[in-house]
């Protein structure tokens, strides 16, 4: 059963139309959902996010007190943002025909929530998440971790 569903991904993979890390456009997401504040800083540009809004390599993802965001990434991968959270999209490789895949997001701060795509699936070991005080390098499908400022003793 394994083996079959890993043949699955794999030709998923390589089905999957790619051009170079990113569409011609360079998204390499977009915004699945949000409520309350919750913005894109692009280039110094704050953005307020709405369902469609494309994400693009170097994007700041941010909530409010109230906020929440849902991103869908090119490789099908899963972030979700709960309130007070910043992270920056900081490197996405996805074109599984060149054998180059990576997602390298820098969080913060908040709650986040994440569910492996293809990237995971595929190249675990490509896919990083840091944080103030450690990396998550990716062993499994999915985990939450909060940030936050140190607490001192």
């Amino acid at each position: 059963m394994r083996h079959i569903l890993f043949v699955a991904i794999l030709l998923a993979a390589v089905l999957v139309p790619t051009r170079g890390h990113a569409d011609p456009d360079g998204t390499i997401g977009v915004v699945r959902n949000f409520t309350g504040s919750a913005t894109v800083t692009r280039g110094g540009n704050v953005l307020p996010a709405t369902t469609g809004t494309r994400l693009h390599v170097g994007d700041t993802l941010g909530t409010g007190p109230d906020g929440s965001l849902g991103v869908i990434l090119r490789d099908d991968s899963s972030l979700s943002l709960g309130p007070s959270s910043r992270l920056v999209l900081r490197d996405f490789l996805f074109s599984p025909s060149e054998g180059k895949l990576g997602l390298l997001v820098r969080f913060s701060s908040g709650t986040m929530a994440y569910l492996s795509g293809l990237i995971g699936k595929l190249a675990p070991e490509t896919a990083r998440f840091e944080t103030p005080t450690a990396t998550i390098g990716i062993r499994g499908t999915h985990f939450v971790v909060k940030a936050g400022e140190p607490v001192s003793q």
